[in-house]
């Protein structure tokens, strides 16, 4: 396998970890050449590994996780990470890598989540913008204004717009909302920790809740379960301890 690795920070370190986990080959992205034969690896889709990614037939895609991910902060200039010491998923031939399955609670129970009571009210609904780079990568420039408008075929209720970089942070935000919207979001699941049902856009994940059910939507706590199977430690990744799972030999 081949490790695609840019000169970020996180990447370095992240690729140098599966690279070990893996005893795969690092490759810098300047000098590889795309052949659709190889099995590559990487993480994150800036500064071009997403665009090759998209063009191969075997892959696994790294990013921060669902849960537990590493504590980042937002500014304009873009992402602060604050440590790495979080989780961090991995997926296969995918860039979304959900499956909802009813899965044993045994990685979830390491995690330490700590679930909030579903709300019972609330006063709007949040919708939270993809960056610039999501919209560019899934062609979703429109996302907010399609959305907002199928929204309202559901509900009355006020909507929120809010991105990363807002100057109310999502926690307190959270407080008082009915639902959170988003296409793809990892926010998504830390309003479920909170009480507040998500509810997605992409295809893979609008069987946790759609749009179409924004005023009845519910938390199903096994999706963490499923999701907890995709997250693993730098030291996990470092130490293979995910390949069994995703068949690498």
């Amino acid at each position: 396998m081949i490790v695609l690795q840019t000169e970020h920070f996180v990447n370095k370190y992240v690729t140098e970890c599966f690279a070990h986990g893996t005893n795969s080959e690092i490759v810098k992205i300047d000098n590889y050449s795309p052949s659709s034969e190889d099995k590559l690896a990487s993480y994150g889709i800036l500064r071009g590994v997403g665009q090759i990614l998209k063009n191969s037939n075997y892959y696994f895609y790294l990013d921060h996780g669902y849960i537990g991910a590493s504590k980042r902060s937002f500014k304009k200039g873009g992402s602060i990470i604050d440590n790495l010491d979080g989780y961090f998923r991995i997926v296969h031939n995918d860039f979304i890598g959900f499956d909802l399955k009813k899965n044993d609670s045994n990685r979830l129970d390491k995690l330490k989540l700590q679930f909030s009571p579903i709300r019972n009210s609330g006063e709007y609904i949040i919708i939270s913008e993809p960056s610039n780079f999501i919209k560019d990568f899934y062609n979703i420039h429109n996302w907010v204004d399609d959305t907002i408008k199928k929204i309202q075929e559901y509900t009355d209720r006020k909507l929120f717009v809010h991105n990363k970089f807002a100057k109310i942070s999502l926690d307190i935000l959270l407080e008082k909302a009915w639902a959170f919207v988003s296409f793809q979001s990892t926010a998504g699941f830390k309003s479920m920790l909170k009480g507040v049902p998500a509810h997605f856009t992409h295809e893979k994940l609008k069987k946790i809740n759609s749009l179409e059910n924004i005023e009845s939507g519910n938390i199903d706590y096994d999706v963490f379960k499923s999701l907890s199977y995709n997250q693993w430690t730098l030291k996990e990744i470092r130490e293979g301890a995910f390949t069994e799972q995703y068949n690498i030999k």
